[in-house]
């Protein structure tokens, strides 16, 4: 049967297939979507972490808050139903209820100033900040969902490595327990040959237990304590050009840590126009009957009245000042933000660039080599023209580049994995370059 093979380095973005290629999760409850017990490419495992995710679990009811907190700004103040009951149980004429005035009047504040539509700029804007939040949080998930599953992969190919090491290292141990017992060689080399062979069988036992953390760290990026998966398939081996940094560069406002200042710029400036509009006092009106019962009459009469409070001592200046100076702090940190992620990209691109020139060495100059070396160390040693320890020493040499090639191989996805989420967008369909900056 032949296994689906999902390329790392072109797959279009972790970021961008968490961002775009799916829909935003503004319910509470995200599509249910099933661990296979088969293999598992980078696309399930990023729908697995965007579905089961706990961290990404609680980001839709921040934003449902956000629509009630809109609702409520938008709503107007509740009038006031006032009963005042004057003039009864006095003394003289107004011990008891002869002289009782009553009104019944209902008062209603009126906002000035634009306070209502303040406080829905408001509250719309801390939503778009939320929704930011959110963009950046499922961003971090798809990076570290890539890095992870690169995680496993290598591991994959690591225990491969050390399944064959130890098992060209029990085949040396045979052919030279043969010698020896042929009187050909003397019984150290056996013993070296032993050596060899249980250092090979500790190291595949580590691998093991390696493979086995970074599936379970994997799984964990959707809240599974346990992986069901059996194998995780990619191409790990695949590397292409990497594009200018300058290229990248470019693309780094598509990044959710630095485009939600304009937000959260936005909402700094909303604060300080609700704050203004507070410094305007708002007039409270009132309207009712009052009812004068003496001995010569009990008629009713209407009440009118305006309650306007008078802005001498506060007028809100401290309040206003404060946002102020919000507004210009936010300048300042989207400022820094920018600088931060730049700096991350630069460190980023010249992990990217070191691993692809390390990696395409080791492929085509260091593992022919080491590869021929060996298989010739090989047969002169069942020829009887080497000695054990040149097989031993061809061998590690065969092997610590295959090692390192798996590691270079890693680093230089893991790298992508980070530009991406740099870039917010992947790094297919920009122009190819091997120069580093």
């Amino acid at each position: 049967m032949k296994k689906s093979r999902l390329s790392l380095a072109v797959i279009a973005g972790a970021a961008v297939f968490l961002c775009v290629a799916t829909p935003h999760a503004d319910g509470a409850n995200p599509a249910e979507v099933q661990e296979s017990s088969g293999e598992l490419n980078l696309r399930q495992a990023l729908e697995l972490a965007l579905a089961g995710n706990p961290d990404l679990a609680s980001f839709p009811w921040e934003l449902r808050s956000g629509d009630a907190r809109i609702r409520q700004a938008g709503l107007r103040p509740n009038p006031e139903l006032t009963v005042d009951l004057e003039n009864f149980l006095g003394s003289g004429p107004l011990r008891r209820f002869d002289s009782l005035e009553t009104t019944l009047s209902i008062s209603q504040l009126v906002e000035l100033g634009g306070k209502r539509a303040a406080r829905i700029r408001l509250a719309s804007s801390e939503k778009e900040v939320s929704r930011w939040d959110y963009e950046a949080k499922r961003a971090d998930l798809a990076a570290e969902v890539a890095r992870s599953f690169v995680g496993v992969l290598s591991a994959q190919e690591k225990l491969t490595l050390a399944e064959e090491t130890t098992r060209l290292a029990g085949e040396v141990l045979n052919a030279v327990s043969a010698r020896v017992a042929a009187g050909k060689i003397s019984p150290v080399e056996e013993t070296k040959a032993q050596v060899a062979f249980s250092v090979s069988r500790i190291e595949l036992e580590r691998v093991n237990r390696s493979l086995e953390a970074a599936r379970t760290k994997l799984a964990a990026t959707w809240g599974s304590s346990k992986p069901v998966f059996s194998r995780a398939v990619g191409q790990l081996d695949q590397v292409t050009p990497i594009p200018p940094f300058e290229e990248l560069a470019d693309r780094l406002s598509r990044n959710p840590d630095i485009a939600r200042w304009t937000v959260e710029l936005e909402q700094r400036k909303a604060v300080l126009v609700q704050e203004r509009a507070e410094r305007i006092p708002d007039v409270t009106i009132s309207a009712g009957v009052r009812r004068l019962r003496t001995t010569e009459t009990d008629d009713p009469a209407l009440v009118f009245g305006a309650a306007i409070p008078l802005p001498v001592f506060n007028r809100n200046q401290g309040k206003i000042l404060e946002s102020q100076y919000g507004v210009s702090k936010a300048e300042r940190e989207r400022e820094a933000a920018g600088n931060r992620v730049r700096s991350a990209l630069s460190e980023a691109y010249q992990a990217l660039a070191i691993g692809y020139v390390e990696a395409n060495t080791l492929k085509s100059v260091v593992l022919p080599g080491a590869r021929s070396a060996f298989e010739s160390a090989s047969e002169g040693f069942r020829q009887g023209k080497f000695g054990y320890l040149d097989v031993l020493d061809a061998q590690r040499t065969l092997f610590e580049a295959r090692g390192r090639y798996v590691e270079a191989l890693g680093a230089y996805h893991r790298a992508a994995a980070d530009i991406e989420r740099l870039i917010g967008g992947g790094l297919s369909g920009l122009s190819k370059s091997t120069e580093t900056k």
